[in-house]
């Protein structure tokens, strides 16, 4: 009833249509029209009403277009089947509960997440109509050990396609999206899997597209930032979505039939935030100081500590900061 009572007004922009109106146009009393505008307000719609004139539809938030992401992509299966969720919990989570009975890649999205999360069960802001929160489940015939290759590959993908729209960005190891020292995207791959096989994999991917200053809270406005706040302009976010769908499958693929993460690699080393420098490597019960030299072909960060040993390091409990910033 709500999507009816938006096509009319709609077909009426700019100009008042009465309750009395809408309510013979749908067949329903003129109280249910006012609570399902209530709940069209409480969605973000901006709808003004006055006395004897009725309801004016002055702006609609940014929905995501489910259909024109499907109609727009290029994949083979990457994104062909959609979940799609106003609100949601989190979408990792909702993934998983899937991801048992999926006999196919699918793809959940919401236009809010109350209880996002990123890597070391941090929370992750998702508010509604100013993100991408979307999560991919896959099914790789893969060894369990190749999982957090796909955190790579999913880096890889994003940070392509913002400099495809000309948002220079920079990845930190291995699963964040910085611009300008400050995360805007974060990526978090979760596996159901026994010794030798993979049930499942999911790949939570959170950006932060068209959130404003006044979005984030004190306590990570020094760590956080958004595509709108960095590039100045408001980005179509279901055009971001199938174009990282797109670049995700086509390297994804390509580490299936190649074996090799070489395409996503070229990208993760030529973009990289950290190579080159001295950052903090934070385990459990230890910080320390090492140079990041290199990231090998298996994805792990070659690091060398203050006495020149020279350390692989695979992503889990381990952390890189910068030494004085996020970065």
């Amino acid at each position: 009833m709500k999507n009816k009572i938006i096509e009319v007004l709609k077909e009426n922009k700019n100009e008042y249509i009465s309750g009395e109106v809408i309510s013979e146009m749908l067949n329903v009393s003129r109280t249910s029209i006012w609570k399902y505008i209530s709940k069209l307000r409480e969605e973000g719609y901006i709808i003004e009403s006055a006395s004897r004139k009725g309801y004016r539809l002055v702006s609609s938030p940014d929905i995501l277009d489910i259909d024109k992401i499907k109609k727009s992509l290029t994949t083979k299966y990457i994104g062909r089947d959609i979940y799609y969720y106003n609100s949601i919990d989190s979408t990792n989570k909702k993934a998983k509960n899937l991801a048992m009975n999926e006999n196919k890649e699918s793809v959940i999205i919401s236009e809010e997440q109350t209880m996002g999360k990123g890597r070391l069960g941090r929370n992750w802001i998702s508010p509604k109509y100013k993100g991408i929160w979307m999560s991919i489940i896959l099914k790789p015939e893969i060894a369990p050990e190749e999982a957090p290759k796909i955190t790579q590959i999913a880096a890889a993908a994003v940070s392509k396609v913002l400099d495809d729209i000309n948002i220079e960005n920079k990845i930190k190891w291995p699963n964040d999206i910085v611009i300008n020292k400050k995360k805007v995207c974060g990526i978090l791959t979760e596996m159901n899997g026994e010794i030798d096989k993979i049930n499942f994999i999911v790949i939570g991917i959170g950006i932060n597209v068209n959130l404003e200053e006044k979005d984030l809270s004190p306590d990570i406005k020094d760590i956080a930032t958004s595509l709108k706040i960095e590039s100045k302009i408001f980005i179509d976010r279901a055009n971001l979505v199938k174009n990282i769908l797109n670049e995700f499958e086509y390297l994804y693929e390509d580490f299936l039939n190649s074996k090799s993460m070489g395409k996503s690699l070229e990208i993760c080393r030529r973009k990289s935030a950290l190579l080159g420098k001295t950052v903090r490597l934070i385990n459990v019960n230890e910080t320390k100081k090492v140079k990041a030299v290199d990231i090998d072909s298996e994805g792990r960060l070659i690091i060398e500590d203050e006495f020149g040993k020279i350390k692989r390091i695979i992503s889990g409990e381990i952390s890189i900061r910068g030494l004085n910033d996020y970065v």
